[in-house]
């Protein structure tokens, strides 16, 4: 008897539907199963087609003296991520919003638009903080908690890991 699947199993099936649409020639896809729907299209003004909200994880910081000292990671080919403020340096009641999986990092919804959010922004549960992207399929991550933005913890832009963190949000 099989389990549920981990989160990097069912994002190597997302990847791997994603990578068959595109060679399949097909224009349009549409898969629902349970709760999880997916839309992929070709056409950029496909109705439907944006920014799809998703649920993220949300968690306290663990306390700075809680963290073992880690060794500086070796230098990697990849752009560093600049985060804004380093989470050792954040407040012990701080949550972090976290990437849903591995894309890029957009705060504005398109290039010169304002951002979604910044540091003092007041949000709720449901404010839209940014996009990740991943093969031109843009989510809108969403706050999961109210509170105000306290730290941007990722470059717009950037490529961003799953679970990496991206705000530092006060509860309140």
């Amino acid at each position: 008897m099989s389990g549920p699947k981990t989160e990097a199993a069912a994002l190597a099936d997302i990847e791997a539907l994603i990578a068959d649409f595109q060679a399949s020639g097909m224009r349009e896809l549409h898969v629902r199963a349970g709760e999880f729907e997916i839309y992929l299209s070709t056409d950029a003004l496909a109705p439907g087609l944006g920014a799809q909200a998703v649920a993220v994880r949300v968690e306290p910081i663990a306390p700075a003296a809680a963290a073992p000292a880690a060794a500086a990671p070796a230098p990697t080919a990849a752009p560093p991520i600049a985060p804004a403020a380093a989470p050792s340096s954040l407040p012990d009641n701080a949550v972090i919003v976290r990437a849903p999986y591995l894309g890029t990092f957009y705060r504005a919804p398109k290039p010169g638009s304002p951002v979604y959010v910044d540091v003092g922004s007041v949000v709720t549960a449901d404010t839209e903080m940014c996009l990740v992207e991943v093969m031109k399929l843009f989510t809108a991550v969403r706050a999961g908690l109210s509170g105000t933005v306290h730290a941007i913890l990722a470059t717009d832009g950037a490529m961003v890991e799953a679970d990496q963190p991206l705000f530092a949000v006060i509860p309140g």
